[in-house]
């Protein structure tokens, strides 16, 4: 007779239950009405929604930025993970507050604050020769500001779990700091790394309320999709806005599954 393995959490069933439930009533049901408000336009009117010239530069500059601003933080979100895990220094404990500020500041506050700072006659925007606030350069920034934390709490613990024997080991055997980065500690933060770079795209693709205010909303120049969707619900066209949204969902939805297909191969190729 085979007995079954005892499972390792009890109620495996009733939790499960209460998984499935909570997570189609958050997410599921949700891109379900938004299936159901766009299915009475068909194809025609669904494209042609979507093929708008106004339409279609939201989408690539929102894509663009938000692309830009993940990569940003691949950057500079690894060096302050590196920072706050491999050295000791005052204030250490107050920086690490800080990386998760943009989580609790609300987003508009966040881009009155950029707005404020960034305009051409603002505190730090009056000493560039050139306009960062109300230009695709202060959606860039508004985006890379939300989704810092998003890479440095996907790296820190990566890192936190990486000895630094292994660098003094590296470092022992003749390899230079380069040559200890690239061959010993990228490929054990990369996973983690690709993991942070996808939420923060997914954030910095949806964001809205620190972005209205300093990016001057101009059509065709710094107008980003989300304002577009808001647009069409204060015009009523409740389906329009649906399609836009729907399309937006699909492009994310595809990058995100490609980035989680590259995470899990390079999980499998370094055994994790």
């Amino acid at each position: 007779m085979i007995l079954k393995s005892p499972t390792i959490l009890p109620a495996f069933k009733l939790s499960f239950g209460i998984s499935v439930f909570a997570l189609s009533l958050l997410v599921l049901l949700p891109f379900a009405m938004l299936l159901f408000t766009v299915q009475g336009m068909g194809w025609r009117d669904f494209w042609a929604a979507i093929l708008e010239p106004r339409v279609l530069f939201a989408v690539w500059l929102t894509l663009k930025t938000a692309f830009l601003a993940a990569l940003t933080n691949v950057f500079f979100g690894t060096l302050i993970a590196w920072v706050l895990v491999r050295y000791d220094f005052p204030g250490q404990k107050l920086v690490n507050a800080l990386v998760d500020l943009p989580f609790a500041l609300p987003t508009a506050v966040t881009g009155i604050a950029l707005a404020t700072l960034y305009a051409p006659n603002g505190l730090i925007g009056q000493w560039f020769p050139f306009k960062i606030a109300f230009t695709p350069l202060g959606i860039w920034l508004a985006l890379v500001v939300v989704s810092l934390p998003f890479v440095v709490r996907a790296v820190q613990p990566v890192l936190e779990e990486l000895s630094a024997e292994y660098e003094e080991a590296a470092a022992t055997l003749g390899a230079g700091r380069f040559t200890t980065l690239r061959r010993v500690v990228l490929p054990e933060i990369l996973p983690a790394l690709v993991t942070g770079a996808g939420m923060a795209f997914a954030r910095a693709t949806g964001e809205y309320g620190s972005v209205i205010f300093v990016a001057g909303n101009i059509p065709m120049q710094s107008e980003i999709l989300p304002l577009i969707i808001a647009a069409k619900f204060e015009l009523f066209d409740i389906a329009g806005a649906g399609a836009v949204a729907l399309f937006m969902l699909m492009i994310s939805f595809a990058i995100l599954f490609a980035l989680n297909v590259w995470q899990w191969r390079l999980g499998r190729r370094t055994g994790r």
